[in-house]
């Protein structure tokens, strides 16, 4: 993954003849096919935000126009083409009966070679066969959504809640509900629509329908009057889903392996727990292989006041947290060539700690140095912002972008090279814990898995730290410095949640770190980098070259392999020295001397057992056996 160590969760049912009996009958009828999910470390936020779905009053209005074309359309196919609507038939019943939705017996008595001429207009389920009598069901919908929108303060309520308010109003069941996006697919296509953009709305309407009639757990329904703002009355109903597991379930249970696999997928027990996954085969974290130290994680906990800084809700507006702030970036901007890039925890306070920096000077000061550039939550001013941070970093000048956590440049920005050499996050990601739907999520997880509130807030705020971490090492030949401005993550409970491969080099001394210190320590590191260096070639390079890999393969298939009944394979004499030495193998004595001779003497033989993937920093190697 780009260079970077990549940690893999993975969900197989006895793939390739692995696992054990019971996950061999499990994964027996499932489609032979290996799916990877890469850069899965929000996976579960993604399946949340796939069955999710808003509504609000503009939706409303145009899904209302909608229904006006359709039955427009209708009335025009049902003049030219009757003759359609036994292919639409025909259509509905054989996809409803591939999604699952109807078994092999209803299929079979639906699906006739001559449709009746009674329904020749219709198609199921029963009350919404006709077309007109589906697009009028569609329409007391909207005439419902619209009315529940009437609200003047926030309410939450469950899925079942609101079925009956549908059944009691709309005079329609949870089954006919469930049919909605199905039926209304088919009409489209019935109808020949070429612009589906144009019926988008009424599309999330019959999506909302039907995930509320499919899913009675799992699920809440949000009603807020000021999503926005407070005083800006614009009322929006979410179809909030809880439960990732229920978008990632169809592809696990189709598909014989699953991998996920991301170089900030950590920790990784905590994945399984969330999809719902029940036969995982294995969980691994591996390592970064490079020649040399070429990351310098800092975590700064106070300024040279001895003044804690912490994004803390309660310390936010402390002066002596945003000086420190300030002092930081000052000093690192002079030390760091080239590009930094900052993290907040959220846009409010960004601007909150910018407006401050403007008032003392911090930020001017800075601009002496380098350009700054602000994300927005305006898409297309970033885009300008970035660009012009970049030309910056190009020009030699270097640049400080300051963005959020949780924002475009977090995600889906990578900052190799000169344009990140540096990467500072500024307190610790958390998200609003007061919001609605985060309430609720975190009341079914601990209901339903056993999570508690702190465990995963804590696991979420850490992979989005990580995430910003992972902007500024993009390959073996990159480096940087990263800096975690809070004293939280000094703690354990935060610091054993980071990536193994930047806990690997983060020294002791870099633990708790005062801002001055953390400014040398990066100058220090900086120094060394910028020394002239040589990469090694050959079987013990990071980086293999096609003709350094076939060289390998070669001599690999030629060794003859060291196999010890009962024991499987032998790690090489060097190894089984260093770890199997008897008690009384001490310097000097006769054992240990032959050992030595051997060693030398099958030096260049063993040379060929390097395990590639276990090789560390320092170039040291990790014995495993072969699998």
């Amino acid at each position: 993954a780009n260079g970077a160590a990549a940690a893999a969760a993975a969900a197989a049912a006895g793939g390739g003849g692995g696992g054990g009996p019971q996950q061999q009958m499990e994964s027996a009828g499932k489609e032979p096919s290996i799916v990877v999910f890469d850069e899965a470390h929000n996976i579960d936020d993604v399946c949340i935000e796939s069955l999710s779905v808003p509504l609000n009053r503009e939706h409303l209005e145009m899904s209302a126009r909608n229904l006006q074309q359709l039955n427009s359309e209708i009335d025009r196919v049902k003049k030219e083409d009757n003759a359609r609507l036994q292919e639409e038939y025909r259509r509905l019943v054989q996809g409803l009966q591939q999604a699952g939705q109807i078994d092999e017996h209803l299929a079979e008595r639906l699906q006739s070679p001559v449709l009746p001429e009674d329904l020749a207009n219709e198609a199921i389920p029963g009350n919404i066969r006709r077309a007109e009598h589906f697009v009028g069901l569609l329409r007391r919908v909207v005439n419902f959504l619209q009315r529940y929108l009437e609200v003047d303060r926030a309410q939450c309520e469950g899925p079942l809640s609101i079925l009956h308010k549908f059944e009691e109003d709309v005079e329609v069941d949870s089954k006919s509900l469930k049919f909605c996006h199905e039926r209304l697919r088919s009409l489209l296509n019935t109808l020949r629509v070429a612009n589906l953009d144009k019926y988008y709305p009424i599309t999330r309407v019959a999506d909302f329908v039907t995930l509320l009639g499919t899913y009675a757990q799992g699920f809440t329904v949000i009603t807020d009057p000021y999503p926005e703002a407070v005083g800006k009355y614009d009322p929006t109903v979410v179809l909030s889903c809880l439960d990732a597991s229920l978008a990632i379930r169809p592809v696990l249970q189709r598909y014989q392996s699953v991998v996920l696999t991301s170089g900030t997928i950590s920790p990784l027990e905590m994945y399984p727990k969330i999809l719902g996954m029940t036969n995982v085969v294995t969980t691994r974290s591996f390592s970064i292989t490079m020649e040399r130290k070429c990351l310098c994680p800092l975590i700064v906990t106070h300024g040279p006041d001895q003044v804690p800084i912490t994004s803390r809700f309660a310390l936010r507006e402390d002066p002596g947290v945003l000086r420190n702030y300030g002092e930081l970036l000052e000093q690192m901007v002079q030390a760091v060539p080239d590009g930094i890039v900052c993290f907040f925890p959220s846009f409010r306070y960004m601007e909150q700690v910018v407006d401050k920096w403007c008032e003392t000077g911090v930020l001017g000061r800075v601009s002496k140095h380098k350009l700054v550039f602000l994300e927005t939550k305006d898409h297309g001013n970033t885009e300008i912002a970035l660009s012009l941070y970049r030309k910056a970093c190009d020009n030699g000048q270097g640049a400080v972008l300051i963005s959020v956590a949780r924002g475009k440049v977090a995600e889906g920005i990578d900052f190799d090279r000169h344009y990140g050499r540096c990467v500072i996050v500024f307190g610790v990601p958390f998200q609003y814990a007061l919001s609605r739907d985060l309430r609720a999520r975190l009341e079914f997880l601990k209901e339903h898995y056993g999570i508690q509130e702190s465990e995963f807030l804590n696991f979420d705020a850490m992979r989005q730290t990580s995430q910003c971490l992972g902007r500024v090492i993009r390959s073996k030949r990159d480096y940087g410095v990263m800096v975690l401005a809070d004293q939280r993550y000094a703690r354990q409970d935060k610091r054993s949640k980071i990536p193994d491969w930047i806990q690997k080099f983060l020294e002791p001394g870099h633990v708790v770190m005062s801002t001055d210190v953390a400014v040398l320590a990066a100058k220090s590191f900086l120094l060394s980098m910028s020394q002239p260096y040589e990469e090694k070639t050959g079987a013990n390079a990071s980086v293999l070259t096609p003709k350094d890999l076939a060289e390998l393969q070669r001599t690999e298939s030629l060794r003859p392999a060291e196999e010890e009944p009962g024991l499987g394979m032998r790690p090489p004499p060097e190894k089984r020295q260093r770890f199997f030495a008897p008690e009384d193998s001490q310097p000097g004595s006769h054992r240990q001397q032959r050992g030595q001779r051997q060693q030398q003497q099958q030096q260049q033989q063993q040379q060929i057992h390097l395990n590639l993937g276990g090789m560390d920093a320092l170039g040291d190697v990790a014995w495993a056996p072969e699998m």
